[in-house]
């Protein structure tokens, strides 16, 4: 391809959500070089969501055949091309991915340099590796989308254990027979689920007291029950140790400190499986990008550091995504490259504005949830005497929710003068049931009587959220807490 040195107006590394800022660029008649070592796309189309999402549905309608009996209707699943499953998904998303590597090698505004891109300086770029290795970029303006990837904790002897991450686990063309998942995050719930539909015995081992710490805890408690119905769920554990030998593996693990307050009640453990699955969360590739050479400063996370328009420290670059690590939802990254999109071709600046940011879990149960929850509102009592009131109402006592025999529940709280303070869903449809309650926050009032003075189809599952907001609310705080900070019963 020959080597490139020149100058842009406008270059961005990832070709994920900075493509949004990209076209932009172009639009306004900018020269622009997008940098990118992987597939284009970025993680959510390769790796992420996207082949995900795809697969989950293929469990979606697995279990709905194996539910059939429920409902009278008996029936069988005779076979399952699990192979032909997952490469057609893949072949989808290999096929988007080469679309968007044409749409930028024919363009006459966008330079593509394929590598592993390092800066040089404040806006320059080099090609350490890859295709376009030894090209130099220079630009005007620099964007940093260049995304995370999966974290490998400090387990003893994992070097010589043959494990997969998500996104190996993505293109696995049959199902492990005992798959050890560490990890308790979504990642990990979301694979469980479509691994264990299709036939994997899985244990999962996570530090948290419960699966999905960053939702609410309610929710999280109800959801990791359900988990542990299905699977060997060890919850509060650290795996410390892994080996494998005669195909097996094995991983030790002992109870986490800040998950119990007696550890002495609990024992270590060992889990052994055939395949070990690390879903341990994500890290951001900013170590990657040699920011030592510019004036980019980063969190002590790791994460890239911005101000509140998402301009980094340097002048002239900014930064957007999971690298930012605000949120490492793909839809906050799609927000906030509107926001870089109208703070370089706008008027005036604009800070990013996080209201109202959405979360979904696609497993067995869904979870959705928008919003503080109610452990992050008692924190903040301890500061500040802040009271609120909170509601949760059950998906089977609907019309729809007894007719599909399912159980969940909406939890909501509110500021005693009725403001949306969160909302938190498990259950059927939850990814959709909450963009109801986001619009209230981010374009109603931001209050129960959005939901309230709504008319809602009858008896349609949506139901669910409107009695949850139109009944009786607990108000807690302060004076109505007991003396464990918590009302007895209120799921009313």
């Amino acid at each position: 391809m020959g080597t490139i040195d020149e100058t842009f107006d406008f270059l961005v590394i990832g070709s994920g959500s900075g493509l949004d800022v990209a076209s932009a660029a172009a639009a306004h008649g900018q020269s622009v070089a997008v940098v990118e070592k992987g597939p284009l796309g970025g993680t959510c189309l390769n790796r992420g969501c996207i082949p995900s999402k795809k697969l989950l549905y293929h469990a979606e309608v697995m279990k709905t055949v194996e539910r059939a009996d429920e409902f009278g209707i008996h029936a069988d699943v005779t076979d399952v091309n699990f192979a032909d499953i997952v490469r057609e998904v893949n072949e989808d998303v290999t096929e988007s991915a080469e679309s968007i590597h044409h749409g930028l090698r024919t363009s006459t505004q966008h330079t593509l340099l394929e590598g592993e891109g390092r800066f040089v300086d404040d806006r320059t770029i080099e090609i350490g590796d890859g295709p376009d290795v030894g090209s130099r970029a220079h630009a005007e303006t620099v964007l940093i989308a260049a995304g995370t990837r999966p974290t490998v904790p400090p387990i003893d002897g994992l070097e010589d254990v043959d494990y997969l991450t998500s996104t190996e686990a993505l293109g696995l063309e049959a199902p492990p027979d005992d798959l050890i998942i560490v990890g308790g995050g979504y990642i990990a719930a979301e694979l469980a689920h479509f691994f264990g539909t299709f036939g994997s015995d899985v244990s999962i081992v996570g530090r948290r007291p419960h699966l999905l710490p960053q939702a609410d805890e309610e929710v999280a408690t109800a959801f990791t029950d359900r988990y542990a119905d299905r699977f060997d769920v060890y919850t509060g554990y650290e795996a410390v140790s892994a080996s494998e030998s005669n195909g097996e593996i094995e991983v030790e693990a002992r109870p986490y400190p800040a998950a119990w307050p007696d550890l002495t009640e609990h024992e270590d453990a060992t889990v052994t499986g055939d395949t070990l699955l690390i879903a341990a969360g994500r890290r951001p590739n900013t170590d990657l990008l040699n920011l030592e050479a510019t004036g980019v400063e980063t969190d002590e996370r790791g994460f890239v550091a911005t101000d509140e328009y998402l301009r980094t420290t340097a002048e002239g670059v900014w930064a957007l995504g999971d690298i930012v690590g605000e949120y490492l939802l793909k839809h906050n990254a799609n927000h906030e490259a509107g926001t870089v999109v109208r703070n370089l071709f706008g008027d005036d600046l604009e800070p990013v504005d996080y209201t109202a940011m959405p979360f979904a879990v696609f497993g067995s149960p869904e979870v959705a949830g928008v919003g503080a929850t109610e452990q992050e509102l008692q924190a903040d009592d301890r500061d500040h005497d802040r009271e609120y009131a909170t509601r949760t109402y059950r998906y089977e006592d609907t019309a729809r929710g007894s007719a599909m025999k399912v159980e969940g529940f909406v939890k909501v709280l509110i500021e005693p003068n009725g403001m949306i303070l969160g909302c938190h869903i498990v259950g059927p449809e939850a990814s959709n049931l909450i963009e109801e309650v986001v619009v209230a926050m981010k374009a109603g009032t931001g209050t129960v009587w959005d939901i309230r003075e709504s008319v809602h189809v009858h008896p349609a599952l949506s139901e669910v959220v409107d009695r949850a907001f139109a009944g009786q609310f607990v108000r807690r705080g302060p004076e109505a807490h007991d003396h464990h900070g918590h009302e007895h019963d209120h799921h009313n």
